[in-house]
């Protein structure tokens, strides 16, 4: 990863697809603790930082396996690190983190997991595959089954707090819009020109996995189960852009080459034909893919501070009152 990524908040790349701080970052910080280091690491002697946290997310990471991806005929190119991976190393690592397994449950069962957010690659790779709206919509329930199936290990293993994501909306996305170039103008939201599609394919997503998760709260009373409802957190900046600040184009790219929504598939955020505008602050989007810093604040405020988590996350973790960020 080179600059420009990085270069608002870190002024360097830090592996973050963003041109600053994400929302972890921003919860981190909330929290009172360091920011969270990812597990995938260069620096070999990360494990000391385990003490706060560890981050396994995956740029591009799937939540179906990659088996079961080429089941249906698609091949994510852009890493193997599905969600089963990543738990994965959440398991190995335990030992680097706690210990003996008596200890991990009580680490785990005092800890708060971010469980994602995972699905909407899936949905990409699909789309990118050139499977039709209804071949997708069929592998939702699935993609979903995965997400609680990993739930209930987690929970499992001793974890008492779980914030656990929606994905967010898809039809809003700079690299969606532009391989949906041509489409009918009544395909598009006439409030904020998403695609009305994909964005009704993140909403049943998303319905099936709060179904779900209440069936979670009923067979396990005693954990809390937080859902973050990053889609309608975000919406609101789509809906509303200048009242966030963000009066540049809501879905044209900060950093990309170029096209009406300023993302080319060949040139890349980074890559020596793209450009990056002067102000990302007045951005919603970033590299076509992921959000501006300025966005995963908006967001990050509309989910912890706001009322986008049920129950309010505020009322499970009370946050930092003596964190400026």
């Amino acid at each position: 990863m080179f600059l420009p990524y990085g270069q608002t908040f870190f002024h360097k790349p830090t592996g973050r697809f963003s041109d600053g701080r994400l929302i972890i970052d921003f919860l981190a910080e909330s929290l009172g603790l360091p920011l969270i280091p990812p597990y995938m690491c260069e620096d070999s002697d990360h494990v000391v930082e385990f003490e706060h946290g560890m981050n396994y997310a995956v740029a591009g990471a799937t939540t179906l396996s990659s088996q079961l991806l080429a089941n249906e005929g698609i091949h994510n190119l852009v890493t193997n690190a599905s969600f089963e991976v990543q738990l994965k190393w959440f398991k190995q690592s335990l030992p680097s983190i706690c210990g003996v397994a008596s200890d991990c449950r009580n680490k785990i069962g005092h800890s708060l997991i971010l469980v994602g957010e995972i699905g909407g690659n899936d949905y990409y790779c699909l789309m990118q595959g050139g499977k039709s709206i209804d071949e997708i919509k069929s592998l939702v329930p699935l993609v979903v089954k995965t997400i609680v199936s990993t739930i209930n290990e987690l929970i499992g293993i001793g974890a008492q707090t779980l914030v656990v994501p929606g994905v967010l909306p898809l039809g809003c996305s700079a690299d969606h819009l532009t391989i949906a170039q041509g489409s009918k103008n009544e395909e598009y939201d006439p409030t904020t020109s998403c695609l009305i599609w994909l964005n009704q394919l993140a909403e049943y997503h998303n319905q099936l996995l709060q179904k779900e998760l209440n069936h979670i709260r009923e067979l396990h009373s005693d954990v809390n189960i937080i859902y973050a409802d990053y889609y309608n957190a975000t919406m609101q900046i789509y809906r509303f852009p200048y009242k966030y600040g963000f009066i540049n184009e809501s879905l044209k790219t900060c950093c990309g080459g170029g096209g009406p929504f300023n993302y080319n598939s060949t040139a890349l955020c980074g890559d020596k034909y793209a450009t990056v505008c002067d102000e990302p602050y007045t951005y919603v989007n970033w590299d076509g893919v992921h959000f501006t810093e300025a966005a995963y604040k908006v967001i990050f405020e509309g989910l912890f501070h706001g009322p986008y988590t049920t129950p309010a996350f505020k009322s499970l973790c009370p946050l930092s009152s003596h964190v400026r960020i």
